[in-house]
């Protein structure tokens, strides 16, 4: 089956679909809101030298000046801050200098800045101005660590000697070729952002961070990947002249979409995306997942539903965990769901059964670009498995906590709403020498004090001498609700 990427861009957010064999297997989105300035490259000019601080402030185009210390100049030397040398021994005021943002401007404070630059690929960072190469130390296999050390030390000596390389997290089981397709990249990247920058004048950006459609050249695209299709004829005219610079091979995929449709609703991508913010997950056995994502971890109920099967039940536990094993490993990609997953299949009392589930769960995991790591079943019977984070959710970019429930997924009942205006109304007429009391709250809750609730407030009403009044509110959320002293003898 064939893979496509569809790209659509809008005015403040660009969407990206990876779609293959006509099913959406990963979105990513990119929003101007939430694009800042770190790691942007900018031609700037010293304005001022700060002997006294050692630090210096640099005119880089942005509203305030930013902000460059001397320990961001130099590589830490043995010996403590007396290894450092003098500002001035750097800087002058008016030189031209090539930064890069550490920090973005917060408040009143600029950009913090550093001339130790780095240049960041999909595994891989480029230290123009260092030759050494190093692994993330979040990389803790030490196997995979001397592996990746060497292929990038090989790398170095035959493409890149005046370079430094830092292997990226997530280059934790790439394969050599990447990596050296990843070097190859690095270095056209490198040379134009130097062929720019001896042109530019002081004040302006270099290189900012590849937009999110050039990006998914470097990130996205394989070798099974058919074409890119882009809906904007101006940036599909930007994007193909990236990839002939800087990844020619993809330069003949991308086309430009003209279709009357919108580019998302090919293959029913707009249709995922509302779904896949969706707790539950239809399966087409009849059975259902259901998906819970915490802070700490996210959970994975597989659920028979009206599935009964043909023959027996361990058949219908076996088909239906085997169809949840595909589905978990899409919604696992499609929401890019990280960190800790426990998913709790349907109970399965043989074993060739449980190892037919976790390899189709394997395979079905094995096409996906994040690392996964999968245990075995527990005591329990629940499967344990990682999910490297790489970037956010697809849940936690769409949506925000629930202003009533706060994100529990839960709201006071109407009658639990009642019992507790009943219980701030006393409270009120301890407090407040009222001559009355007036409820406020949604129109359900109002509608049931006034039937279920009208013998209770009744009651309340003769025990407290004083009557109680009651306002529908249509604004009014499920559980908010106000009760106000009518009058008081300090004031109203």
């Amino acid at each position: 089956m064939s893979t496509e990427i569809l790209v659509n861009i809008g005015q403040q957010e660009t969407r990206v679909a990876l779609v293959d064999g006509g099913a959406v297997q990963e979105v990513h989105m990119q929003r101007a809101s939430r694009h800042g300035l770190t790691g942007n490259i900018y031609k700037g000019v010293v304005q001022r030298v700060l002997p006294g601080m050692q630090a210096a402030f640099v005119e880089i185009g942005l509203e305030r000046t930013a902000f460059l210390h001397v320990a961001d100049m130099v590589p830490i030397l043995p010996g403590g801050a007396d290894a450092e040398p003098s500002i001035g021994q750097l800087l002058r005021e008016g030189q031209e200098v090539l930064v890069q943002i550490l920090k973005d401007p917060l408040g009143t404070k600029g950009a913090r800045l550093t001339t130790l630059l780095s240049v960041p690929s999909r595994y891989l960072v480029l230290l123009p101005h260092e030759k050494h190469v190093g692994v993330s130390a979040r990389i803790e296999d030490d196997g995979e660590r001397a592996r990746l050390k060497a292929v990038l030390d090989a790398l170095q000596q035959r493409m890149a000697p005046e370079f430094g390389l830092i292997a990226r997290t997530a280059a934790e089981g790439a394969d050599a070729p990447s990596l050296e397709a990843d070097v190859a990249f690095l270095l056209r990247l490198w040379k134009a952002i130097s062929d720019k920058a001896a042109t530019s004048r002081p004040g302006t950006l270099v290189h900012g961070d590849l937009p999110l459609s050039m990006r998914i050249l470097r990130d996205l695209l394989g070798t099974d990947v058919e074409r890119v299709r882009i809906d904007s004829a101006e940036e599909c005219r930007r994007v193909k002249q990236f990839a002939q610079l800087f990844v020619p091979q993809a330069a003949p995929l991308i086309e430009l979409y003209e279709g009357a449709a919108p580019i998302f609703d090919l293959y029913g991508v707009e249709d995922d995306i509302n779904r896949a913010l969706s707790r539950r997950v239809e399966l087409k056995s009849g059975g259902h997942l259901v998906i819970d994502q915490t802070e700490a971890m996210t959970t994975i109920d597989v659920n028979t539903g009206a599935y009964i099967g043909h023959r027996n039940l361990d058949e219908t536990v076996l088909k239906t965990n085997l169809e949840a094993a595909q589905a978990i490993a899409r919604q696992l990609r499609l929401r890019n769901l990280g960190g800790i997953i426990i998913i709790d299949f349907i109970d399965m009392k043989s074993e060739d059964h449980r190892a037919q589930v976790l390899r189709a769960l394997e395979r079905a995991l094995a096409a996906d670009h994040a690392r996964t790591q999968i245990h075995p079943f527990s005591p329990l019977g629940l499967v344990e498995m990682t999910r490297k984070r790489t970037r956010e959710s697809l849940g936690h970019i769409l949506c925000e906590p629930c202003p009533t429930c706060n994100g529990t997924g839960l709201v006071k009942t109407v009658e639990t709403v009642c019992h507790d205006i009943a219980r701030e109304i006393q409270r009120a007429a301890r407090q407040f020498e009222a001559q009355g009391f007036l409820v406020l709250a949604s129109p359900h809750v109002i509608q049931r004090l006034v039937e279920e609730e009208s013998m209770g407030l009744a009651e309340l009403e003769t025990s407290l001498r004083r009557p109680i009044k009651l306002q529908a509110e249509k604004a009014y959320g499920p559980e908010s609700f106000d009760v106000v002293p009518l009058s008081t003898a300090h004031g109203p």
